[in-house]
């Protein structure tokens, strides 16, 4: 049971192959492969290598199965007593994919 600990969008993210995940907008085409360099922990079923900061020479191999936007969300603001609120909604940009391979 191989797995990794890899960065993207800000997040960091455990993945084993055959996973999928939403992850923040990657700029891929659908179909198409995304690798990831910034591996921070691999773990081949019998050792554990973490990285300082990364793992040189790990990489995560990922198809890019959709692009699509979130469900909304609500940022509201407001100051007691004063009388201000401010409701503003939003969606995040995010991609859909599938793991391929850990190396």
């Amino acid at each position: 049971m191989a797995y990794a600990v890899f960065k993207t969008g800000g997040k960091q993210y455990r993945v084993q192959e055959g996973e999928t995940l939403d992850v923040e907008k990657i700029d891929a085409e659908v179909g198409s492969e995304a690798k990831f360099d910034t591996v921070l922990l691999v773990n081949n079923g019998t050792d554990t290598t973490v990285g300082t900061p990364n793992v040189a020479g790990a990489t995560v191999t990922a198809k890019v199965v959709d692009q699509f936007r979130g469900k909304k969300g609500v940022a509201f603001k407001f100051k007691r007593r004063q009388g201000y609120h401010k409701t503003k909604g939003f969606r995040r940009s995010l991609t859909k994919l599938q793991i391929t391979s850990i190396s």
